[in-house]
């Protein structure tokens, strides 16, 4: 069996016409502006317009305890998540750094906290 030697994107994008090019640069800038924006839980909520009272009563705690979380500065991951999913989402994290592409960070098996 013969073996296929890969092929970099990067020279399959060069063959096409120009005006593909352009096209599919545009496509990764508008996909790449979507993946950095930033906003934070408060927001997030505001945008899927769920009402602070909506997201205590899916996660069983009070509304006073999201407020409280929606100003603190520094939310447990398990929160943050489990917040993400009472809105239908899913958290992802990211870690970037410069001599390699993006990483997801996946959580390590183990136990649920509590909310905190």
């Amino acid at each position: 069996m013969a073996m296929r030697r890969m092929i970099a994107a990067e020279d399959v994008i060069a063959e096409l016409p120009r005006k593909r090019q352009k096209a599919i640069e545009a496509r990764g800038k508008e996909l790449l502006a979507q993946v950095t924006r930033r906003m934070t839980l408060a927001e997030v909520r505001r945008e899927r317009k769920v009402t602070q009272s909506k997201m205590a009563k899916a996660l069983g705690i009070g509304q006073m305890q999201i407020s409280r979380l929606e100003r603190r500065k520094d939310p447990r991951l398990s929160t943050m998540e489990r917040t993400v999913a009472a809105m239908g989402g899913k958290l992802i994290l990211m870690a970037t750094f410069p001599d390699q592409e993006p990483v997801v960070i996946a959580r390590a098996a183990g136990k649920r906290k509590k909310m905190d």
